[in-house]
């Protein structure tokens, strides 16, 4: 196997209108495909998807979704 070096940074933010407020001013710094990657469709029952699909969209990006994941 050859040496790499693998980093997965997290930042949660939280509160009402965070997803919004936040997401918003950090997608310019990316690519215009987005990976939307989910399990099953609780987050589609609790307006989850909706609100962060339309985020996405509203930003000019393209929405991929790979759902089913366990």
């Amino acid at each position: 196997m050859e040496n790499f070096v693998y980093e997965y940074p997290t930042k949660v933010y939280f509160g009402k209108g965070a997803a919004r407020q936040h997401l918003s001013n950090i997608l310019s710094a990316y690519g215009s495909n987005v990976l939307l990657a989910y399990g099953g469709g609780s987050i589609k029952k609790n307006g989850v998807y909706d609100e962060i699909d339309g985020i996405l969209k509203e930003n000019g990006k393209t929405v991929t979704e790979f759902t089913g994941i366990m």
